[in-house]
């Protein structure tokens, strides 16, 4: 969104209603809004009420232009109830802004009895609720609201979220379930129709969450053909729109799904170049040689891997950190060092204890230590 979103000059007009906030999670002097202001998903995107310094609205995932437009809108009436949303949704609002996303549930399903598909806040309420149910693993009810409200967003982006959210909910729906099979069938059907519409402005990241959700479906059906013809798509697609980029930003914004695209397909090889050249663009990023040493980790090329998470080390800051230590620990076991790998579980675990409240995740902790007595 950076790169794509908010150079948009359409924006301009709104920077006199809100003052512009962006907060890097991973670096320490922001932990204490983190632990103010938790983040449960990224992307994350808070209107926050500078008089209560409460989250007045809370917006999950990406967005394009006229999604944010309207999340301006709505955020304006959030911090000013008084603009006429009903009790339901504000207090909806209210509990989802501060993450209690089961408490959520009730009002948010209350206000949507109450409300229009032609009201302008109708589409968010209902991705915010379908989000509620992902968040509680409650899968039957996520499919079950987007194969029932469907419907009532065709010809708008929330078709193309409900769509792939309710397949994702539907895959996830026990095999001894009678109605899954019609689910998955449904949803696949609609996530194609969403793909298909070029009236749909999606941006790239959400076609790729699309792709990989009917990626996922032919796997679950063990097409192992259907689902390779879809990662090449998904691949053929993806690197399109990096070729289109208008900046190394934009096209390095892209390596994250095409790095899922390129594993789906199996054409790990074809990531390297990318990610080597994201890694001269930006050579104080951690992320593509962390991401190099997976891929390598993957091809089973482990000096190469070892090399690259050496250079990610050097860059990475903050819990992710974290994140390329146990990566390390996996290649060093894989070439056989394990006194090494398990050194370097022990330094995760030491940094993941002494991280401040609001960067700290215990049950990344509980799983280091697993990880360390597996060893």
């Amino acid at each position: 969104m950076r790169a794509y979103v908010f150079t948009d000059k359409a924006l301009a007009k709104h920077a006199g209603q809100f003052v512009w906030l962006s907060i890097d999670t991973e670096k320490a002097q922001n932990a204490a809004f983190s632990k103010k202001y938790p983040i449960r998903a990224w992307p994350s995107m808070y209107v926050i009420d500078p008089d209560k310094e409460k989250i007045a609205l809370r917006w999950v995932g990406g967005a394009t232009v006229a999604q944010l437009e309207k999340l301006f809108a709505d955020g304006l009436k959030a911090v000013q109830p008084a603009g006429g949303d009903g009790p339901a949704l504000a207090r909806a609002d209210r509990l989802y802004g501060d993450g209690l996303y089961q408490d959520a549930i009730a009002p948010y399903g209350e206000a949507l009895k109450a409300m229009s598909p032609k009201d302008p806040q109708y589409n968010r309420a209902l991705e915010a609720l379908l989000f509620c149910y992902q968040a509680g693993h409650r899968d039957a009810d996520c499919a079950a609201l987007a194969r029932e409200r469907i419907a009532s967003v065709k010809g708008t982006t929330s078709f193309a979220s409900l769509a792939g959210s309710g397949l994702d909910c539907a895959l996830g729906l026990p095999e001894s379930d009678a109605g899954r099979a019609g689910q998955v069938a449904a949803f696949t059907k609609d996530v194609r129709a969403s793909l298909d519409d070029p009236a749909l402005r999606l941006a790239a990241d959400d076609r790729s969450a699309l792709y990989s959700s009917l990626f996922d479906e032919r796997e679950d059906a063990k097409d192992e053909a259907g689902a390779r013809k879809i990662a090449d798509a998904w691949v053929d697609e993806l690197s399109a729109d990096a070729a289109r980029a208008a900046t190394p930003e934009q096209r390095t914004a892209l390596d994250p799904d095409r790095l899922g695209a390129f594993t789906a397909a199996k054409r790990l090889e074809e990531a390297i170049p990318m990610l080597e050249q994201s890694a001269k663009d930006f050579p104080q990023d951690y992320n593509p040689p962390a991401r190099l040493a997976h891929v390598y980790f993957l091809l089973k090329r482990y000096d190469e891997a070892m090399a690259s998470s050496d250079r990610a080390l050097s860059l990475v800051y903050g819990p992710r950190r974290i994140r390329v230590l146990s990566e390390r620990a996996e290649i060093q076991q894989a070439r056989g060092d394990r006194a090494a790998a398990r050194k370097t579980l022990e330094e995760a675990v030491r940094f993941a204890d002494g991280l401040p409240e609001g960067q700290r995740n215990e049950e990344q902790v509980v799983s280091l230590r697993r990880k360390l007595d597996a060893i």
